[in-house]
């Protein structure tokens, strides 16, 4: 589905820490589609430190003010769902390696089925070895490394 501006792609995820991975992922997407909207999505096998407001806050608070065309939004739900709300195209999703593959593959199955498409962005190297749950376990400043 496309708006006004063109393709509006979705980037979903707990995002507790948003790490330097994350933020390349968004500034690869915003190559590839006219808008991104980064979705700080509530997963219910996973127990962030934060609500989803205070992490969209955190999110908005690192992304470079002249991103214009990302915008950050919390959601409860399915992200095909917030997709056809909201005139998104197309679903985006970084992967790190063959584990993120075989399991963000299944999501893409099931968001295809529901009728938005899934775009996967390998990480770069240098980024690949580096997890939200690997910053939180290390007490790590996140983006300590910016790309």
């Amino acid at each position: 589905m496309s708006t006004d501006r063109g393709v509006r792609a979705v980037y979903p995820g707990s995002f507790d820490p948003f790490t330097p991975g994350h933020v390349d992922v968004v500034s690869r997407a915003r190559d590839l589609f006219d808008e991104v909207v980064v979705l700080v999505a509530v997963n219910s096998s996973k127990h962030p430190g934060t609500d989803e407001q205070e992490r969209a806050a955190a999110v908005r608070a690192v992304l470079p003010v002249e991103w214009t065309t990302v915008t950050v939004a919390a959601w409860r739900g399915l992200t095909a769902t917030y997709c056809r709300r909201h005139g998104a195209g197309v679903i985006v999703r970084g992967v790190r390696n063959t584990t993120d593959l075989q399991t963000e593959y299944r999501l893409a199955a099931m968001n295809q089925s529901l009728g938005v498409p899934t775009v996967f962005l390998p990480a770069q190297p240098e980024l690949a070895a580096v997890s939200s749950t690997v910053v939180r376990t290390l007490g790590t400043s996140p983006l300590s490394t910016r790309p």
